[in-house]
């Protein structure tokens, strides 16, 4: 059964998507830690970061790095974090979070966004993508 990502990325569950490239994808995680947490992720549905294999695991830092510096450039912060949980969806993913402070990357501490600001977000860091 495919993965609730792996139906975002066919467009069966709608996203606030940020970039998309033929390996990968990233969209503004919809209960955000903070605002502009975005979620990077491979096309090809594999449930460990460690289980891509080398080219596809190196390419999804690339990008995701791509995104991150779009994201600070998006978001008022005074870093962006990284993170790779991976227990809730069973599909690899990277975790971007922009940083005022270390409780930012707290999975229990959560901001709220209205679809406008999603929507303009993600316009916002695709505008700053190089």
């Amino acid at each position: 059964m495919a993965s609730i990502f792996t139906k975002i990325i066919n467009g069966e569950i709608p996203c606030y998507k940020v970039a998309e490239d033929e390996n990968f994808f990233a969209f503004l995680d919809i209960n955000p830690n903070a605002k502009g947490h975005t979620l990077c992720i491979p096309k090809r549905e594999v449930n460990k970061i460690f289980d891509l294999e080398e080219e596809e695991y190196l390419g999804l830092m690339a990008f995701s790095r791509k995104i991150a510096k779009a994201l600070e450039k998006s978001v008022s912060c005074k870093r962006i974090g990284m993170a790779v949980v991976g227990l809730e969806v069973p599909h690899v993913h990277v975790h971007l979070i922009p940083l005022q402070d270390m409780d930012d990357m707290r999975f229990q501490r959560k901001t709220t966004l209205t679809p406008e600001e999603f929507t303009t977000l993600a316009e916002q860091i695709k505008a700053n993508l190089e």
